[in-house]
């Protein structure tokens, strides 16, 4: 699914120029759960970035299902995103005094789906999330951390997108509740079939994935299966 190839990223601030990625390459196959880890000032944000196609590498290839995402234009690289790629990010970035339904359904209006379709397609993906349908009228300012992070997880799932990446996903939670959105993902992951990447800067966190990508220094130190897998049994 994903073909990383030397990618580098070089930022330019009048004559100083700073690379936060130095060749990196990896592959991603469907159906992985792996985890980025890294340190603040390892590059692994800015290696987010490219994978979401927010922004584009200075030199290297990036393939999103055999697509060169590299040499894309904005206009392009925003069709990626609504198509392929779902975000869930630290801040949950949910309207608060919404639904949760209609939180859910906000992709799928902006893309012109019709209301019984959006309707189906958003409870669909709220069960998937593990949130009980008690909650769906709920407005999203009403609930515990927890569970508008699953709503936000469901909002990342409606567009059935090729790749699920979650930056920090569990940085705004207390422990116990981050173990449960992290049980979540391998849910996802092992039931579902999806596509996931993590990026953290925890190892306990990233030890919730199959794989572990760790970068320092804008380069790619290790990449090697989870050494102490946990599961989401041990964290309910």
């Amino acid at each position: 699914m994903i073909e990383i190839h030397d990618i580098t990223k070089t930022y330019q601030s009048g004559s100083l120029a700073f690379q936060a990625l130095s060749g990196v390459s990896f592959t991603i196959a469907d159906g992985e759960f792996v985890a980025i880890m890294g340190p603040s000032g390892s590059g692994k944000s800015t290696l987010m970035h490219i994978l979401g196609a927010l922004d584009t590498p200075t030199s290297g290839t990036y393939l999103l299902d055999g697509k060169d995402v590299s040499t894309l234009v904005d206009e392009e690289l925003a069709d990626i995103r609504r198509e392929k790629i779902g975000f869930v990010f630290q801040a949950f970035n949910l309207l608060p005094r919404t639904t949760v339904l209609r939180n859910t359904m906000l992709p799928l209006m902006y893309q012109g789906v019709a209301p019984g379709e959006r309707e189906a397609r958003a409870r669909e993906a709220l069960v998937a999330a593990g949130l009980s349908e008690t909650h769906f009228q709920h407005r999203s300012n009403e609930l515990s951390g927890g569970q508008i992070q699953r709503v936000a997880i469901a909002r990342a799932l409606v567009n059935n997108p090729t790749l699920i990446l979650a930056d920090e996903p569990t940085g705004n939670l207390d422990t116990k509740t981050g173990h449960i959105v992290l049980g979540t993902f391998q849910k996802l992951n092992k039931e579902f079939g999806r596509t996931i990447v993590l990026i953290t800067h925890e190892q306990e966190v990233a030890e919730h994935a199959d794989r572990i990508i760790q970068v320092r220094d804008g380069r790619v130190i290790e990449d090697s299966r989870a050494h102490t897998k946990r599961s989401a049994q041990d964290d309910v």
